[in-house]
């Protein structure tokens, strides 16, 4: 980066604190909850009295925006860097009140004892140091306009007579001057860099110890801008996705953020207050790539954060044009999300699919991706069914191949949404399926990656779901299905018992194959224990034939044969012990490899 790109500069914090209040530079996490707690504040406020580095504040000029009639608009500041430190300033000096993580507004507010030593000057204020006479509970009435230190020396003499006069009024004359007069390192990012170079620099930056992300710098874009509502766009993404994880929290919504109360926005969310979706509890992050995603045919994020500041990709040139289209753009792909119809009835494809609990969601992104292909269809007019079939099937391709949980799943949202657009989901389904789902896959590259000990494996999800979507039942059940025991308790059963192949002699790699699991009720799976599968299949063969009942309620061959296809066990289980392990192993995935096969294909 060339030195003419930034400038860096030594600001005095007053200077800054009046840039916030004049909205010449903007901080667009204020509207967010306050990651640090008081006592980070504290220690803020206490390495400034002492003359610590505090590190840099990063700021960025938004570009040039060319207006309607021919005129430019010089952009504002956005502060990219130093938020947490700068809304602590705000909320010790100024007295204002932050959001905490449920979004109730609380102040924070520390308290100086001008008599302290170098290491005990500042506290968070309570109920003790309020009743203490040593210390002012509250900073911020040194700092207020009508605040005169005489006055604060005087008051403060009348509690402590015994205490040194001249050495208070220099402790309190010393914090004023170090909380206002103190400058902090400012640096301020032309407006000539281009969207990508300010995007790396705001990714590197960590705030707080947490990395940013291009989807944050999307969030900090919308906040700041006034115009297009972007600070109501900004709180219905965050409240949409706290509402999904805390239902509850629309009854005090209401009271805590009037103004939103009043939006369209809030009551388009209140169906979430009965909500109990546990499958599909977006982030922020979710919720501003499906919406972008949707109306933009895009998946960078990166060219969302271009867009909202009015770039031409082809001319190269920024204009309010552009902005407004954005704006207007986004709001509508965030209305679709938060639709109660649209989302419960995309909620409904993926469960009818077989994936009835979190534990089946093994990639975020390929939830989200199946929701903007839901979203788009919708968009272009096609049936109900056909939306289902293709959602349904796409969502499962996507866990089988992993499409969107290596590599990069920005670049693959962008090419699939984009080509689905131009070419139609008919086509660009058939050629991907057709392309990379073989024979040879299904026979050969399936099993293989089916060896593995990872039990939270995609194979082994959609395996089970395969099981829920066919109605199987458990293993060794008769009445009880896969789906039941699901949804409410069960144990993975290794068919070849730990306890037997530790006895002899098979690592923890060996016997936790996903090929060696089998979804089944506790109280079956507890009477098996570790007797090896003769001796197990014995007994049930037993009581098919009329002896003792030991597991689930099987009374026939013909149910114990229909069990045992419904979980891919080989015909020849029942005769094998430790010497034909690794053969049932291969045997069985590649069984398992073909029911996941049946099962995409029934779609």
């Amino acid at each position: 980066m060339n030195i003419q790109q930034y400038s860096v500069q030594a600001q005095q914090i007053s200077n800054i604190l009046a840039w916030v209040r004049s909205g010449e530079i903007a901080i667009p996490e204020i509207q967010r909850p306050f990651v640090w707690d008081a006592t980070h504040v504290r220690n803020f406020l206490d390495s400034l009295y002492n003359g610590y580095p505090v590190g840099y504040l990063i700021a960025w000029r938004n570009p040039n925006v060319k207006l309607k009639d021919g005129s430019f608009s010089e952009g504002k500041k956005i502060l990219i860097d130093g938020q947490q430190r700068v809304t602590a300033l705000m909320a010790a000096i100024l007295g204002q009140e932050v959001l905490t993580k449920d979004y109730r507004k609380i102040p924070i507010v520390i308290a100086f004892n001008p008599l302290g030593d170098s290491s005990s000057r500042f506290e968070v204020s309570n109920s003790a140091i309020k009743k203490n006479p040593q210390w002012i509970p509250d900073i911020s009435v040194i700092f207020s306009p009508e605040a005169r230190t005489s006055r604060i020396v005087r008051a403060y003499m009348e509690k402590n007579p015994h205490a040194n006069e001249d050495d208070v009024e220099d402790a309190i004359e010393r914090l004023r001057l170090a909380l206002s007069n103190n400058t902090v390192g400012y640096i301020e990012l032309s407006s000539d860099l281009d969207i990508e170079t300010v995007t790396e620099i705001f990714i590197r930056v960590n705030s707080a110890g947490v990395s940013l992300s291009q989807a944050d710098f999307a969030m900090s874009k919308i906040a700041v801008n006034e115009t297009y509502s972007g600070n109501i766009l900004r709180k219905t993404i965050d409240y949409f996705c706290h509402l999904m994880a805390t239902p509850e929290f629309y009854g005090t919504l209401k009271e805590s953020d009037k103004e939103f109360a009043q939006t369209d926005f809030y009551r388009k969310m209140e169906w979430i207050r009965s909500n109990h979706e546990n499958i599909y509890k977006p982030s922020y992050v979710d919720m501003l790539r499906v919406a972008f995603s949707t109306r933009f045919k895009r998946g960078k994020l990166a060219d969302l954060v271009a867009l909202l500041s009015g770039r031409n990709f082809e001319t190269k040139q920024y204009e309010e044009r552009i902005v407004e289209e954005s704006f207007g753009k986004l709001n509508a792909g965030t209305a679709d999300f938060i639709n109660e119809t649209h989302f419960k009835r995309f909620v409904m494809i993926i469960k009818g699919a077989g994936f009835i609990d979190l534990s089946f969601i093994g990639s975020q992104n390929a939830l989200n991706f199946a929701y903007i292909l839901y979203l788009t269809l919708r968009q272009q007019g096609y049936p109900a069914a056909t939306i289902e079939h293709y959602v349904a099937k796409w969502f499962i391709y996507s866990v089988l191949v992993g499409r969107y949980s290596a590599g990069s799943p920005e670049t693959d949202i962008h090419y699939d949404i984009e080509r689905i657009d131009n070419q139609g989901i008919e086509k660009y389904a058939a050629d991907r399926f057709n392309a990379e789902l073989s024979d040879i896959f299904w026979d050969s590259e399936l099993p293989q990656r089916m060896n593995t000990s990872v039990s939270s494996s995609p194979y082994f999800r959609l395996f089970r779901a395969a099981q829920v979507k066919a109605n199987d039942k458990g293993f060794l059940s008769r009445d009880i299905t896969v789906r039941d025991l699901i949804l409410n308790r069960y144990d993975v059963h290794h068919l070849f018992p730990r306890q037997y192949l530790e006895k002899n002699g098979l690592t923890r790699g060996q016997y936790n194959q996903i090929a060696n699991y089998a979804v089944t009720q506790s109280e079956i799976n507890i009477s098996i224990g570790k007797k090896e599968p003769f001796r197990y299949m014995s007994e049930i063969r037993e009581q098919c034939s009329g002896g003792q009942q030991k597991y689930g309620h099987i009374r026939s061959m013909d149910e114990l044969r229909e069990n045992l296809i419904q979980h891919c066990i080989p015909e020849d289980f029942e005769f094998m012990d430790i010497n034909n392990y690794q053969d049932f192993l291969a045997k069985r995935r590649k069984l398992m490899a073909w029911k996941i096969r049946d099962y995409f294909y029934s779609f």
